[in-house]
């Protein structure tokens, strides 16, 4: 007979211990026991209570990477909020200070200088919010750069202002960035008017102060009209400065008798050190020469689609 067919099973008599059924009844049966007897006599709470204590310390520690990262994602979603919403409020308080500064200069004689100089209605200069970068690398200068250039329509020469009065102008112009001469360089000018005296001068920067860098008048002579205190706005008529923008303040005027001008020194309206948000303005001759051109295409348009007026022979 071949060892393969051979069974190897021990007879009946050799067999010992309960049948896989009966341990599966009797584990059934104790497990529903424990349980009705868990239920009304609580007799495993203890128990459970005592394993509950000796485990929470490991399932705390299990827990904190967990709680760590979801912390952390938290915070830095509500920091990123934070910061939007702080960049939203300083650039919309930027557009209602220069709303508001220029209404104000404008509102009583707005009608008078419009009739004087034959302008058309006044258009509301085109704003764009922006953002300071960072300072010039020119330590000889005064200059920022910020993140509008030419291809978010920023033009050269365009008035930079933040929510004191104006800051500066746009000197270059890149791609993506644009350079802004502040009015305390050297190298800036800007025509303004006393706001008390309706008198126009110059203001011209890169004076040295007590506080540092500010602006001066020059061309101004002895016995001109000029007090400490006196408000300079921009008076409108260079093509590049809406009117009514706050410049400067007089801060002190010296007069000799020997020389023919006033040595008057004036306090910036607007500082560069810790502005983040600014507004770049249209300058307001191209706003005038886009008027212009968009009235004449209107007028050659009416006048193209006008029918054309019948002519008459020649009578005999």
């Amino acid at each position: 007979m071949p060892l393969g067919t051979l069974d190897r099973s021990p007879p009946p008599f050799f067999r010992q211990g309960p049948s896989a059924l009966t341990k599966l009844l009797v584990c059934a049966a104790l497990a529903l026991f424990l349980m009705v007897a868990d239920t009304r006599l609580s007799l495993v709470a203890p128990l459970r209570a005592a394993l509950a204590t000796v485990l929470l310390p490991i399932q705390r520690a299990l827990m904190w990477p967990v709680e760590i990262a979801a912390n952390a994602g938290t915070y830095m979603q509500g920091l990123q909020q934070a910061t939007q919403r702080e960049a939203s409020a300083r650039a919309a308080l930027a557009a209602m200070a220069d709303k508001v500064s220029t209404s104000e200069a404008l509102a009583t004689e707005n009608a008078e200088l419009r009739r004087l100089l034959g302008l058309d209605p006044r258009m509301a200069p085109g704003r764009m919010a922006a953002e300071i970068l960072f300072e010039a690398r020119d330590a000889f200068s005064h200059k920022v750069v910020i993140d509008r250039g030419q291809h978010h329509g920023v033009q050269g020469g365009s008035p930079v202002v933040n929510a004191d009065g104006v800051l500066g102008q746009v000197t270059r112009v890149y791609p993506l960035s644009s350079e802004v001469t502040l009015l305390v360089d050297k190298d800036a000018a800007i025509p303004v008017i006393n706001r008390r005296t309706r008198q126009p001068a110059a203001a011209f920067g890169g004076v040295r102060g007590p506080d540092g860098l500010t602006m001066e008048l020059r061309f101004l002579p002895a016995n001109a009209d000029l007090m400490p205190g006196d408000e300079l706005l921009t008076g409108g008529l260079d093509g590049v400065y809406p009117p009514g923008l706050p410049v400067a303040r007089v801060a002190a005027v010296e007069r000799s008798a020997e020389g023919g001008f006033a040595n008057v020194r004036l306090v910036p309206a607007a500082r560069g050190d810790g502005v983040r948000h600014v507004l770049v303005l249209a300058p307001t001759g191209s706003l005038r020469l886009r008027a212009a051109d968009a009235a004449a295409s209107a007028a050659q348009a009416a006048s193209a689609a006008a029918p054309a007026a019948p002519t008459r022979g020649p009578q005999r």
